[in-house]
């Protein structure tokens, strides 16, 4: 009896999920707002850290905005060991050269605050603060369209999470998913309602307010935080703020993982996702094998349960078809997301482990928050 109730189980909680999680798994293009009477002045702050590979291209697409207010680049050269400030000079940014990470603060949530810091020395004028990465390429119109979403939408924060690349088998066997189950934790539509406690951004593209930045203390509020745009937004929404979060079309990561390197890039946060609890990592466990692995197993093997088990695997395939069409994959993919699911659930017993010895939040050669091994780099 106990393969029926399982398989059944799982056909329950998927159905759930289908319907009653904020439509997470449907990807709907929001209409464009009218674009607002006057352009708020823009600071585009970008830490970077040894990215001298993709700098200068990340740069460029900034800097050739279609975007009819002022545009002000800065970059926080993280103590690179390579060229990344000399092609950001050479590209016509702002460069500041950063220093030591005090104790307590975590090294990206540091270098934020340093251009925060030079922003308002520079341009004190700036209404908006764009906060991205150095492996990002822009489409021309991005900031055009989102400032003006910010706008008519009286937002504090807009947030994209930036088309991954899909390049090697690995990138499209993990990389969808990877955004699949984001959305599956932080539905976009309980984001974007203000009513929701639910908060999350995308770090790559965060286009925020000055003066909400200010309402909750600055970069000091989230100093320690491992998953700082996260901590962003529910900062911002805690104080009242309302907050966006969609996917990009046009504006992409220059950056390709292999193997190894999506499987650091998941151990690298998961288990904080998970506030460092051996009691929500086991619910997980148990979650995981309920909901991915019960199902193929269950259906393949036959006998009692199979129907039932059949149906949950077509639910979790089907909730899993929209983002594989919005990365331009077969739906075929869809079938083996249980496999995938193996991937990410070994990757987060990784990231515990790591926590456990010391090494949580490792990332470019930094372990922990300054004066912690145990927290962000």
């Amino acid at each position: 009896m106990i393969a029926p109730v399982l398989a059944w189980a799982a056909a329950a909680a998927w159905a759930y999920l289908l319907l009653f999680r904020g439509r997470f798994w449907l990807i709907e293009a929001a209409p464009q707002p009218a674009e607002p009477a006057a352009w708020p002045a823009v600071v585009a702050i970008v830490p970077a850290r040894d990215e001298e590979a993709t700098i200068g291209e990340a740069l460029r697409s900034l800097m050739a905005q279609d975007y009819p207010g002022r545009l002000h680049p800065i970059v926080v050269d993280d103590r690179s060991g390579d060229r990344t400030a000399q092609i950001a000079r050479s590209a016509g940014a702002q460069v500041v050269a950063g220093v030591p990470t005090p104790a307590g603060w975590a090294g990206k949530v540091w270098a934020m605050a340093q251009g925060v810091a030079a922003a308002d020395a520079a341009h004190p004028e700036a209404e908006l603060f764009l906060f991205t990465d150095a492996d990002i390429s822009h489409s021309p119109t991005q900031l055009r369209r989102m400032a003006a979403r910010l706008v008519a939408g009286d937002l504090a924060l807009a947030s994209l999470m930036v088309r991954l690349a899909t390049d090697s088998f690995a990138e499209r066997a993990i990389v969808p998913a990877f955004v699949h189950f984001f959305r599956l934790f932080y539905p976009f539509s309980r984001v974007n309602d203000r009513r929701d406690r639910t908060a999350a951004a995308a770090g790559g593209y965060m286009l925020v307010r000055r003066d909400a930045l200010a309402g909750i203390g600055g970069m000091e509020a989230i100093k320690d935080a491992l998953i700082d745009d996260c901590a962003l937004a529910a900062e911002i929404k805690a104080h009242g703020g309302g907050t966006y979060l969609d996917l990009a079309q046009d504006t992409v990561s220059l950056r390709r993982y292999d193997w190894s390197g999506l499987w650091r890039m998941i151990a690298r946060s998961a288990y904080t996702e998970l506030r460092y609890s051996p009691i929500l990592l086991a619910g997980t466990v148990i979650g995981v094998a309920l909901g991915f692995f019960a199902p193929p197993a269950i259906a393949l093997a036959g006998g009692d349960g199979s129907r039932p088990a059949l149906l949950a695997w077509a639910l979790m395939a089907l909730s899993y078809g929209p983002m594989l069409s919005y990365y331009r994959l077969s739906p075929l993919w869809a079938p083996f997301l249980p496999l995938v699911a193996l991937f990410y659930l070994g990757a987060t017993l990784d990231s515990a482990r790591r926590h456990w010895l010391g090494r949580g939040g490792e990332w470019k050669g930094r372990v922990g928050v300054s004066g912690d091994s145990g927290g962000a780099a």
